[in-house]
């Protein structure tokens, strides 16, 4: 009969282990999935400054153009 409750015991623990290990692979690749995301969000990061710098330049030619048209009102 001992041998009965320990090896009921074992089995919980081998059940134990097989959970652990889904979660510690199931957390690696939630690792690898996050480390894409922020990767993706970088790049997305950049190409939105490079828009803004093209954007400045655009508007400072703008300003430039309408002050030799005098097409802007000077503030009084």
């Amino acid at each position: 009969m001992v041998s009965e409750p320990e090896s009921l015991v074992l089995v919980y623990l081998h059940r134990l282990d097989e959970k652990r290990d889904r979660v510690v692979d199931d957390v690696s690749d939630l690792k690898v999935r996050m480390t894409a995301i922020e990767e993706r969000f970088a790049t997305v990061e950049l190409a939105l400054a490079g828009v803004n710098r093209r954007i400045d330049r655009v508007e400072a030619c703008h300003d430039r153009i309408e002050r030799r048209l005098d097409l802007v009102e000077l503030p009084h």
